[in-house]
C-alpha cells in the first residue's frame, strides 16, 4: 500500500503561565538547547512525516525562524505560521496549511516523541482514521461534583493518560475543525474531543510512552533533564 502524505502540525504558540518563567516553556532550554528543538528533530528525522508546519506565538515567527528553525536545520518544516487566542485557534491554523494525506498534531512542549511512536501512530491512523497517543494510567482516577467531592471512580483499567501526537486524516479533522470554529464552542482541551464532539467519530488509542511528558511546571523540566541525560 503506498504511503500517504504526513504532515505534523507543531504547536509552540503556548505562553506557559504555569512555568511561572519570563520564557515561553517551549523555548527555554533542555540539555542547553531549546524544549521544543527535541519534538522538530524527531519529525526531521523520521521516515513517515514529510513536512513540519510550525505554528508559533504571533509575533515570534522571525524568532522561530531563525533561532530553532534555521539553527538548528529542521529544514522539513515548510511554514512558520502565528497561532490564535487559544489552542485550538492555533490547530485550526495549522491545519488550514496542511496536505492531503494524515496529519500529526502535537505539542511542541512534548519532547520525548520519538520515531517508534511515529511509525506506531502511521499504522493505527491507517486502520482506524483517527487515533491518540496515551498510556494507562497508573494511578486510581476520582471524578468529582462542583464542590470537590467524589462523584465516581473509574475502574482504572480503563483509564488512559492522553497525550500527543494526536493523529487524523486530513479531511476528516479538518471537517471537524472547521464546525468547530463556526460553532466556537469552548472548553475543548485536545483534538480528539473535537473530532468525537463534532463529527462522533471513533478515536483509536496506541501507545506512547510514560516519559512522553509535557512541559508544563518547573519540576516537568526537572524530570525531563533526567529522561534526557538516560537517553544521551
Amino acid at each position: 500500500m503506498e504511503k500517504k502524505y504526513c504532515t505534523a502540525v507543531v504547536l509552540a504558540a503556548g505562553s506557559g503561565k504555569r512555568m511561572g518563567t519570563k520564557v515561553h516553556k517551549q523555548y527555554l532550554l533542555m540539555g542547553g538547547k531549546p524544549v521544543i528543538y527535541y519534538s522538530l528533530r524527531a519529525f526531521q528525522d523520521s521516515e513517515v512525516i514529510d513536512e513540519i508546519i510550525l505554528v508559533c506565538g504571533s509575533g515570534e515567527e522571525s524568532y522561530c525562524r531563525e533561532e530553532i528553525v534555521q539553527r538548528y536545520g529542521i529544514s522539513k518544516v515548510s511554514k512558520i505560521i502565528p497561532g490564535g487566542a487559544e489552542r485550538y485557534h492555533s490547530v485550526w491554523n495549522g491545519l488550514k496549511e496542511a496536505e492531503n494525506g494524515y496529519v500529526y498534531i502535537h505539542d511542541g512542549a512534548r519532547p520525548f516523541v520519538d520515531e517508534a511512536m511515529i511509525q506506531r501512530a502511521y499504522e493505527c491512523v491507517s486502520e482506524y482514521h483517527a487515533c491518540v497517543a496515551g498510556m494507562p494510567s497508573k494511578d486510581t482516577v476520582k471524578l468529582s461534583d462542583a464542590d470537590n467531592v467524589v462523584a465516581e471512580t473509574p475502574d482504572r483499567s480503563r483509564v488512559w493518560i492522553v497525550q500527543t501526537p494526536q493523529v487524523f486524516e486530513s479531511e476528516l479533522i479538518k471537517k471537524a475543525y472547521s464546525m468547530l470554529m463556526e460553532q466556537e464552542k469552548a472548553g475543548v482541551t485536545d483534538d480528539a474531543m473535537v473530532a468525537e464532539q463534532m463529527l462522533g467519530t471513533p478515536i483509536r488509542l496506541f501507545c506512547g510512552s510514560y516519559e512522553n511528558i509535557k512541559i508544563t511546571t518547573p519540576e516537568d523540566l526537572e524530570i525531563a533533564e533526567v529522561f534526557l541525560k538516560r537517553r544521551s
